[in-house]
């Protein structure tokens, strides 16, 4: 078993993706367990939002928060009778960027007309690479 850090997209709307970089926390997947239990400590996520609130048709499809997964611990949490599992995460300081200009330079989605196809599990590994490119066009350091 590899102990290699992986790298991550997590998709979701730019507010709770706001909320949980103010927070310290990450959530995927309507607040599943066993999606955040495939990260390690150190790994990195970067949140990805294709629209600003969830169930909206607003088209933000942005880049809004990157970090770290601060330790081990996956937990579940009370929120207004809602269960959520997350995971700390030590989010940098980053702009949000857009994915349009990055398409053709990922290898997540270069080269296919589908590219947001990847997206609808909620939480998708992605290269080292890539997110060195993702975090270059935020302006943080990966």
């Amino acid at each position: 078993m590899s102990n290699a850090r992986k790298y991550w997209i997590a998709v979701a709307c730019a507010a709770h993706a706001r909320r949980g970089k103010a927070r310290g926390f990450m959530q995927v997947c309507h607040g599943k367990g066993a999606p955040l239990r495939r990260l390690k400590a150190g790994d990195g996520v970067v949140y990805y939002a294709p629209t600003t609130t969830m169930g909206a048709k607003d088209r933000l499809q942005s880049f809004t928060s990157i970090g770290r997964v601060r330790d081990e611990r996956t937990y579940q949490t009370e929120m207004d009778g809602f269960r959520p599992f997350r995971r700390d995460v030590i989010y940098h300081a980053a702009n949000e960027a857009p994915i349009a200009p990055l398409l053709g330079e990922l290898e997540l989605t270069s080269g296919k007309t589908n590219w947001g196809h990847a997206f609808r599990f909620g939480l998708v590994e992605i290269s080292a690479t890539d997110f060195a490119t993702i975090a270059q066009a935020m302006g943080a350091a990966p």
